[in-house]
């Protein structure tokens, strides 16, 4: 049975006088087109939404809700790798890069960081933890997914509208069947991850358009 995630490794941090912890996560590595956003939250524990959990465990308009009560009561910072980074760094490294642009965003450093994932970026020089399914153990990364979520998902709607047909308003650049058969019939657009295979199969046909 799956539990919400707690408060409990911030606390731990906090009694040992780390006491401004931010959640860190990012959304969008396994997308073919658009950038890879990352957020960093430092919440009130005192103050914290109901709610909160592993954005992809949330529905869409709840999420923009939390994301909204998120904003009000906690400090956010929200940040991304374009597209051209991913192609030149590697997903891996973009994230992290994104990550890394997020926690620097934040009005005053942290003490310390709650990181999603096995690995703490290489830029990120604070103490640090990473949480494998953090967004599902700690509050403060459950709150970092769904800000980062909300807002790479109104950017994917945005694109939607200068590229329609690939339905990244509804798939936001997953790799769907539909965004798959959309890049047979429409090619490449500029916001397509020209490293990942489907979009680099693709180019071999001559199929780019521009903008």
């Amino acid at each position: 049975m799956s539990t919400a995630p707690d408060d409990s490794f911030e606390r731990s941090l906090q009694d040992r006088g780390y006491l401004r912890v931010a959640g860190v996560d990012e959304v969008g590595r396994g997308p073919l087109a658009g950038p890879v956003t990352a957020a960093a939250v430092v919440l009130n524990l005192s103050d914290v939404p109901d709610g909160l959990n592993d954005s992809k465990k949330i529905a869409a308009r709840r999420r923009d809700q939390l994301a909204g009560a998120l904003y009000a009561c906690a400090e956010v910072s929200v940040a991304h790798a374009t597209v051209e980074e991913i192609d030149r760094l590697n997903i891996l490294r973009a994230s992290h890069l994104a990550m890394e642009r997020a926690v620097a965003g934040l009005n005053l450093p942290p003490d310390a960081l709650l990181i999603d994932g096995k690995l703490i970026p290489a830029g990120l020089s604070l103490p640090a933890e990473a949480l494998v399914k953090g967004d599902a153990r700690s509050v403060s990364i459950a709150a970092a997914s769904i800000v980062a979520k909300v807002c790479r998902d109104k950017i994917m709607v945005e694109l939607a509208q200068q590229h329609p047909g690939y339905g990244w308003e509804t798939n936001a650049g997953y790799p769907s069947k539909s965004h798959k058969a959309a890049l047979q019939n429409l090619g490449v657009t500029p916001h397509h991850r020209r490293s990942f295979k489907p979009v680099h199969n693709i180019l071999y046909q001559d199929k780019i358009i521009s903008g």
